[in-house]
């Protein structure tokens, strides 16, 4: 997906883009892939993929991961880029800085095309962020004692699959996946993230950001 008219973002604060560093390079570490950066007036929203089907037929949910920030003026586009690619250009800043240029090169993402509601939701209750954690934990224990020390692609994606498409406990027909994805990018602060509900759509919203998926089924939520 790309739209882009504005060729850099300028950000609000300085610490804005020390955190975006932080959020891509923890997107990088768990699938090196892309990230779709959406801005509309003084707000840009950063998306990540952090877990998706790799083959035909598979049951790893798409789950997505977003980060909103403030930018100091104001600025129009929609651009999907590699991670590596704002990496590189994040690595060039110094102490005080607050632009980022825009990656020239995009590339296409079947998820990026996808994008989830901005208004709408429904607020269906809160959970903590422990047991978020422990849930995110038990799961990545479980598929590393799953997948032999060598493993080729397709046993690998069928315990991630088994793993994290699995319901989650506490919100039952959501998948164990947002667990993992609030844990390994860094959204669960010790407090608790609010669960929202839009149609088929789910997210998990915190204080360091959100959890996005789509599912299947209705959801089931336990207070």
């Amino acid at each position: 997906m790309t739209d882009v008219l504005t060729q850099s973002f300028r950000f609000a604060d300085p610490h804005d883009l020390s955190d975006l560093r932080t959020y891509v390079t923890r997107a990088k570490t768990i699938d090196d892939g892309a990230i779709r950066l959406q801005a509309a007036g003084k707000v840009l929203a950063a998306y990540v993929c952090v877990l998706r089907p790799r083959i035909l037929g598979e049951s790893t949910p798409t789950i997505l991961g977003l980060r909103t920030m403030a930018l100091a003026e104001e600025a129009q586009a929609d651009a999907t880029v590699t991670l590596a690619s704002v990496l590189d250009r994040l690595a060039r800043s110094r102490a005080g800085d607050v632009e980022l240029p825009i990656p020239p090169s995009t590339v296409s993402e079947s998820w990026a095309g996808v994008g989830a509601p901005r208004s709408g939701w429904e607020a269906l209750g809160a959970m903590a962020d422990v047991e978020l954690k422990a849930a995110a934990e038990a799961g990545i224990a479980e598929v590393a004692e799953a997948v032999p020390a060598v493993a080729g692609a397709a046993v690998v994606n069928s315990a991630r699959a088994a793993v994290w498409s699995r319901p989650l406990p506490g919100l039952e027909e959501l998948p164990a996946g947002v667990a993992f994805a609030a844990f390994a990018l860094g959204f669960l602060a010790g407090g608790e993230q609010q669960v929202f509900r839009n149609g088929r759509w789910f997210r998990l919203s915190g204080s360091r950001g959100h959890v996005l998926v789509r599912t299947a089924a209705g959801l089931g939520f336990r207070n």
